[in-house]
């Protein structure tokens, strides 16, 4: 796991070192333990390199083929290298060292891109072909590692963040205001863009080639895609239940691979838990991390927030070294600017959990186990899809599952809040960036079951991809690489197929709801957090039942009572100040009838509030030129 970084100049101007030297240096936190860069007149590749498979230096990069001829710079962990590596040597490749740096290279001048559908596990890679002078980067299936591109009509960048762009001369800082609205609708990003005015960032399952020989050609190509749709070739529950157990276990071992010690985030769900217990059969003394909430002040559905207890639970049963961490609200308010440095391109909803989680683990291990994908990929969030199961046509169901996703703000207050910028966006609608998630999905809904594979098509390429980005940035500034066993591929390529009825069960029953209704929350949760059934079968044989069967619980800390309570005069201070940078772009009066719901609960606007918070903290410190201090 690593950090990669590199240029090509579009003007065939040769490349300083000190300039590669730089942007690599930038990403330091993602690579402590080696640094390397490769030079050739206009292009330059850079890595930071945090060791984990193959300790020696013969595994340093920038690595090169012994005629020089191919150069890679590599950011990842493909856990069946080995089985690769034999394949290879069968016909004849000699290898220098044991990483699977080498294999992912070999694999890529013998196959070309045909070499990354072989690849299980994440990768964000350059590979640069001197003699046909191509450069390619490419992004594994599900986007667990980012990698990010800029270009002008001189130089072209990337990067696995976007701070090493910051390095470079030709690089300005400008915000992109069509995110800032895609951003304020959906707390996440579609269209890859980001919130850095054409910094865009490569989406998952692609590849993008740069042809410099004759004359400049960029082109971008799709390799893999999720495809939801039941098995023409039915299987008894039992038969799924079944293959599933031994997938999941298979995942599991393959991403224990490493030379150094792995470890486990360990929550009180049936995610983590089930990862935690099977991961602790095969090492003795395995150490988990937790975290834990203060909530003293919290109230209503809050006050399940702090899964402590389960987690030390689950540890005694499991045999781990237990570590925990216990967050206050001024914990929220003090790591802020860190998570605004280190995410970048902001996304999802309170994360600076997920940092202090990562900092916990880094103190113990380099690796850690995570449980995210399942919920993606098993229906996790029943209560979502349930919303459009009778839809009667496609776009019927676009309008209605798109009205649940504008989860900030709605369509009249999103005009008010933006009206000081609203004629430079006025030709942005973020109901056709919803609807053009499903530009490549194939299957026609017609059933209810189809309208739920759509729905987990569009989960798996939003919202997961925006929890993988968050966790990377989060995870990889304090030097953590955490692996993903739910997004094995083997694992996936058979969820995908598993028949609706076995992962939900009341596809029949339709309630709507409006989330941030807390009065409501209860009632329907009880009725609709029925997700993940056949994993919750699985998971019996390794936890105990009452918390393979108990209710979704996600990772966030009682922020809806802290913004109006502990942290009150913090959100005042930072939000309702007219002299606050986000007035350049929202409109104040808007904006503070929108906090005043939340503070007098009429209405939850937490993630607006986060959101807030967040922007106002990255105009500060990039568009203001904050950065340059640190």
């Amino acid at each position: 796991m690593c950090g990669i970084t590199g240029i090509i100049n579009l003007d065939y101007k040769k490349i300083g070192e000190e300039l590669v030297y730089a942007m690599t240096d930038s990403l330091a936190h993602r690579g402590p333990d080696g640094r390397g860069i490769y030079v050739d007149n206009y292009i330059g590749l850079g890595h930071r390199r945090l060791a984990v498979i193959d300790l020696s230096k013969r595994a340093a990069q920038p690595m090169c083929t012994e005629d020089k001829n191919f150069i890679i710079s590599y950011n990842g962990e493909v856990y069946n290298f080995k089985e690769l590596r034999k394949s290879l040597e069968r016909k004849g490749v000699k290898f220098k060292s044991q990483s699977d740096t080498e294999v992912v290279l070999q694999s890529f001048i013998r196959w070309g891109v045909d070499s990354f559908n072989f690849f299980n596990g994440m990768f964000a890679f350059a590979v640069w072909d001197k003699k046909n002078k191509i450069l390619t980067l490419a992004r594994d299936r599900y986007g667990i590692k980012p990698l990010y591109y800029w270009q002008n009509d001189k130089v072209f960048l990337f990067s696995s963040e976007i701070k090493a762009f910051l390095k470079h001369p030709e690089f300005r800082v400008d915000l992109d205001l069509e995110t800032l609205l895609e951003y304020f609708t959906f707390q996440n990003t579609f269209t890859y863009k980001t919130m850095f005015k054409d910094v865009k960032i490569l989406p998952p399952g692609h590849f993008l080639q740069i042809f410099s020989e004759g004359g400049l050609k960029i082109d971008i190509k799709q390799y893999w895609d999720f495809h939801f749709e039941e098995d023409a070739k039915i299987k008894s529950k039992s038969e799924y239940i079944e293959e599933l157990d031994r997938l999941f276990h298979q995942a599991i071992k393959w991403q224990l691979v490493s030379d150094v010690e792995v470890g486990s985030f360990l929550s009180g769900g049936i995610d983590s838990g089930s990862i935690t217990a099977i991961a602790a059969q095969h090492f003795k003394n395995l150490k988990t991390f937790c975290v834990g909430f203060d909530l003293s002040s919290a109230s209503g559905l809050e006050l399940s927030f702090d899964e402590r207890k389960k987690a030390e639970y689950l540890s005694y049963l499991c045999q781990t070294e237990h570590y925990e961490i216990v967050l206050k609200s001024g914990d929220m308010q003090r790591c802020l600017p860190e998570v605004v440095w280190c995410l970048e391109d902001l996304r999802m909803g309170q994360s600076y959990p997920n940092l202090y989680a990562s900092k916990l683990a880094s103190k113990f291990v380099k690796v850690c186990l995570s449980g995210i994908g399942s919920d993606e990929i098993f229906a996790g969030y029943p209560w979502r899809y349930y919303r459009t199961v009778r839809s009667k046509s496609f776009d019927e169901y676009i309008k209605g599952y798109y009205k649940y996703w504008q989860r900030l703000v709605s369509n009249k207050d999103l005009k008010q809040l933006f009206s000081p910028i609203g004629e430079k966006i006025r030709n942005v609608w973020t109901e056709d960036i919803f609807k053009n998630v499903f530009g490549n999905h194939k299957l026609i809904p017609q059933t209810p079951q189809d309208y739920i594979n759509h729905s987990l098509y569009f989960e798996a390429k939003t919202f997961l991809h925006g929890l993988l980005v968050m966790e990377d940035k989060l995870n990889m500034s304090h030097s953590l690489e955490v692996r993903v066993p739910f997004l094995d591929n083997d694992l996936v390529d058979f969820a995908m197929k598993i028949p609706v009825e076995l992962k939900l069960k009341n596809i029949d029953k339709f309630i709507r709801l409006d989330e941030n209704d807390l009065a409501k929350q209860n009632k329907y949760f009880q009725k609709m957090r029925d997700g993940k059934m056949i994993l919750r079968n699985v998971s019996k044989k390794y936890i105990p039942k009452k918390i393979s069967n108990q209710y979704k619980q996600g990772f966030s800390g009682p922020d809806a009572s802290w913004f109006k309570g502990e942290s009150i005069e913090y959100v005042k201070n930072t939000l309702l100040n007219k002299n606050a940078v986000i007035y350049d772009y929202f409109d104040f009066k808007t904006v503070n009838n929108l906090i005043n719901e939340h503070v007098e609960g009429k209405h939850n606007r937490r993630l607006f509030i986060w959101s807030l918070l967040c922007f106002e903290g990255w105009l500060k410190l990039f568009l203001g030129g904050d950065y340059k201090k640190r």
